[in-house]
Order: structure tokens, then sequence, then C-alpha cells
């Protein structure tokens, strides 16, 4: 492929690859994993363009070449590169086949039924389905214990009903870095969200930092208006981000696909 060629498909698909990273470590558990399938996604269109199908625009393009490639590899569970992989490997053997990626693709990447079926290239019918199946399976599959940072009182208040009507339990809310760290001894949860800018001015990356080196590991979803500021290619990306303002669909599956990831010792149900 000529460089001239190269660069119009740099163009075409370069706003959308954070977002399609961000479905594939969401989808595998794993940052290496997910930007491996990616980036494999990215060299087979350099390979064959018409991989991207007649399809448009270029996104949903791009996200049906990536479910080409995934597909083919056998939708894969990936080789555990912590305990955390490994648990929610386990959980996701066990659900329907496509049923996972019709749930991401329009929970968290905001994709319409219809723009699924064209990723997944079935018919709208069967994307409602398989979407309506994995939220059953994964809902029903766990409960635990979840902890919010969130300094904005209506956000934090929505986003605990939201929780607790899923059955989970809410280990309380944290407005601070300091508050969050010493709720999270006091109470430790199973699962973290947590919003980016907090009421001091303090982070909240560093609070939840805070929280997995005393704690260890655990899931953590982040919640902020500016996504793009952590798809950076970075070690570290969180595998879960739900981008404001959000809609409870995508807090109900984001929570749902993270608490996979949860320790099996310490959930409560």
């Amino acid at each position: 492929m000529s460089s001239g060629t190269q660069s119009d498909l740099a163009d075409l698909v370069g706003d959308s690859l954070p977002y399609l990273r961000r479905y594939a470590r969401a989808l595998t558990g794993s940052q290496d994993a997910g930007d491996r399938f990616a980036a494999a996604t990215i060299e087979a269109i350099l390979a064959d363009p018409s991989i991207m199908g007649e399809i448009s625009p270029p996104k949903l393009a791009l996200f049906h070449a990536f479910h080409v490639v995934w597909s083919s590899a056998g939708a894969p569970l990936v080789e555990a590169e912590d305990n955390l992989t490994a648990r929610a490997q386990h959980h996701m053997a066990h659900l329907t086949a496509n049923t996972r990626e019709a749930l991401l693709l329009q929970s968290i990447e905001s994709f319409t039924t219809n723009e699924v079926a064209k990723i997944m290239q079935v018919e709208q019918n069967e994307a409602a389905e398989l979407i309506e199946i994995a939220r059953n399976e994964m809902q029903a599959s766990i409960l635990g214990r979840v902890m919010i940072i969130e300094d904005e009182p209506i956000i934090a208040v929505d986003l605990r009903e939201i929780v607790a009507d899923m059955g989970h339990t809410v280990t309380g809310i944290a407005r601070t870095r300091t508050e969050a760290l010493a709720l999270a001894k006091n109470n430790p949860p199973d699962l973290v969200l947590a919003d980016i800018q907090l009421a001091d001015k303090s982070s909240g990356i560093d609070a939840v930092h805070d929280i997995l080196e005393a704690l260890g590991e655990r899931p953590v979803i982040f919640i902020t208006a500016f996504p793009e500021r952590l798809l950076t290619g970075a070690k570290h990306e969180p595998a879960f981000l739900i981008t404001k303002p959000y809609d409870e669909d995508q807090v109900r599956s984001a929570v749902s696909q993270a608490m996979f990831f949860a320790s099996t010792e310490t959930l409560s149900a």
C-alpha cells in the first residue's frame, strides 16, 4: 500500500482508534491483549482495505473490521495477565456467544442497535436479542460492594441509585482523595466507580491509585467528560471508561462488565 493511501487511512480512522482500543480492552479484559487486537485490525485494513466493508461512517467500518479480526481469531479468552483477568475469563466462558460484544458496542460505545447489527453483520432483531441476553446474564452473574468517588451530589446520588437497583451494595460516597482512601480502608469495595476531578481539586485517578496500593487489585470504572485524556496509549489505561454525560444503561453495563474482574473471595453473593 502506498504511503499516500496509508495517510488517507490514518485520517479516516485516527479519531476513532482510541475508542476502538477502549472497546478492545473491555472485551478482552486486558490492556495488552486489547491493544494487540486493535493493532491487528489496523494491519488487516492496511493489507486489505475491503475488510472494512461497504459500511459508513468510518468509525462503524473500523469496528466492523475489528469484529472480523476478533471473530476470525475465535473470539479467544486471552492469556490472563493477572488474577483479575483470570477471574473475568472464568465468568466470560459461560456467556452466550456474541452477547458481550453486542452489549459493549451498544452501551459503552453508544452504537445504536442498528449500528451494532451492521458491525456484527446480523439482523437488527438478533442484535437486540444479544444485547438483552448479555445484560441479563451479566447482571445476574455476580453481586458485590461498590464504592463511589464523586463530588457532585446529584450525580453521586444518581450513581448510587443505579448501582443499588442492580442489587449491589454501595459502601459509600467519597468527595475527595482523602475521603476516598479512608472509606475504602474502612469498608473495602469489590469495585470502584470514580470521577476524575474531585471537590478539593484532587484527582480521582490519584485516589484510585491510593486505594489499589493499600488494598490490592480490584476493578475500576472512571467517569469523565474528557475520555481522550485517558486514552493515550500509555500503560494502565482504564478498561472501563464512561463518558459524561452518561446514561443509565452505560453505567449498568460498565458495572456488570467490571464486576467480572472482582475477587470471588470478597463478593457478597
